[in-house]
């Protein structure tokens, strides 16, 4: 799995790059970098298109022969700032390209990404703080996820020392997430 998904990472990176698009890794691969190893089915980009012929662009560098993109989910996605996906046709790997929010949290989330290797393919990557946030917020959505609860536990535990536990604890407050934060803080 590995090596199928570090190709897949590195492929989409360089169209990406390409269409200059920036982008950071999030979801269960920046937890997994932060805390602890977990299987997932996914690789979760943000994306930030500068602009709708950029996003345009990236949508045309896209080969058919090799990826699935609806297209028109895309553009709507856009439009919504939301996701889509993107189905690697070799492997049947599904890449989430979310589109950054234009909320406060998002542009710094953004803004505060870091260059990291991952699985061996240099890319940004959200950050261990802003990837604790963004999981505690997944969780809220769905109602309280043990799975989300239990990633940001695995960055806790392994990152304890240098998180900047100020940084988070703004965000909880401000995205009134303080009883996942308090339900994370029990496990």
């Amino acid at each position: 799995m590995g090596s199928e998904v570090s190709d897949l990472l590195d492929r989409i990176a360089q169209i990406l790059e390409a269409a200059k698009i920036p982008f950071m890794v999030a979801g269960s691969f920046a937890s997994t970098a932060y805390g602890l190893p977990r299987s997932t089915q996914d690789l979760d980009l943000i994306i930030d298109p500068p602009s709708a012929a950029a996003f345009e662009a990236l949508l045309a560098a896209i080969p058919a022969d090799k990826y699935y993109v609806d297209a028109d989910t895309a553009r709507d996605a856009l439009r919504r700032r939301s996701m889509f996906n993107l189905i690697d046709l070799a492997s049947g790997w599904k890449v989430d390209l979310i589109l950054r929010k234009n909320r406060a949290f998002s542009r710094t989330e953004f803004a505060r990404r870091t260059k990291k290797s991952v699985l061996g393919v240099s890319v940004f990557m959200a950050s261990p703080e802003d990837t604790i946030v963004a999981k505690l917020e997944w969780s809220k959505q769905a109602g309280g996820s043990e799975r989300q609860r239990r990633d940001v536990t695995g960055i806790l535990a392994n990152a304890a020392g240098s998180l900047d536990r100020a940084y988070i604890e703004r965000w909880v407050h401000d995205l009134d997430l303080a009883d996942e934060w308090k339900a994370v803080q029990e496990l």
